[in-house]
């Protein structure tokens, strides 16, 4: 009975930002579950490896190169989708960006470039994928990876932190508009995870010295972020909408 709550079998999932770190984790965990797999990224190269890895073990995926900050590109992952798997029934818009600095510090062109990629790319992967199920009449699901930072200030990373607060923002209303098509919409808050991101920081004596301060006094596992990827995903959260969700080990209450 548990196992089929939390089964995928049937759906067909696409996953943005599926070459590296969360993005591709997703994408493993959503075709174990039974997901037939969209991965998507600039990285065909990367794309191609995850997609063989999961052909390997029994799973169903297939490689599209998106950049979700240009309409074309858009408009033909999508139709290749459809022709090789069908409509979307989970969409995880995992792309992001990081950029670092203040609020002195920014200039147009780094916001501009953050908010193309956080927000705007993933409002308008969310509004084709919702179209399309509301005219099938169809349920869906969608998970924006959001982030802690997103959920309280974050000093020195001013312009992430905040499209990811609009990121989360996003989702709520989203919630509110497309319950009644029976489209849930939630937000994964993720802490400190290892990607290609923040390694360079980790490895740094600054990132250490921060990791000093969070209660378990470590980044996380991708692995910690499989049950609750699984749970927004599937009917386990069937009462779930408009939830950010973080997952961070307490990074929300990290002494200071």
């Amino acid at each position: 009975m548990t196992q089929q709550l939390f089964s995928l079998a049937g759906k067909v999932a696409l996953v943005t930002g599926a070459s590296s770190g969360i993005g591709r984790h997703s994408a493993n965990v959503l075709a174990n579950a039974g997901a037939k797999v969209i991965a998507c990224a600039r990285r065909l190269d990367k794309l191609e490896t995850l997609v063989s890895k999961i052909r390997s073990t029994g799973g169903t995926a297939e490689a599209v190169q998106l950049d979700i900050t240009d309409n074309a590109s858009i408009d033909s992952m999508f139709e290749m989708a459809h022709k090789s798997v069908g409509l979307v029934d989970i969409l995880v818009n995992c792309a992001g960006i990081a950029k670092t600095g203040g609020f002195l510090e920014l200039d147009d062109a780094t916001w501009d470039q953050v908010f193309a990629v956080n927000l705007d790319g993933l409002r308008k992967l969310s509004q084709e994928v919702t179209s399309q199920l509301i005219k099938a009449k169809r349920p869906g699901v969608i998970i924006n990876v959001a982030s802690v930072a997103g959920m309280s200030a974050a000093p020195g990373w001013t312009v992430y932190a905040t499209s990811k607060a609009a990121v989360i923002h996003l989702t709520k209303n989203m919630a509110t508009e497309l319950w009644r098509h029976n489209i849930r919409v939630n937000a994964l808050c993720p802490g400190y995870f290892p990607t290609e991101m923040n390694q360079e920081f980790f490895a740094s004596n600054e990132g250490k010295e921060y990791l000093k301060r969070l209660p378990p006094r470590r980044i996380g596992n991708l692995e910690e972020l499989t049950g609750p990827l699984l749970l927004l995903a599937s009917d386990a959260s069937s009462y779930m909408t408009g939830v950010a969700l973080p997952v961070d080990g307490g990074h929300a209450i990290r002494l200071v």
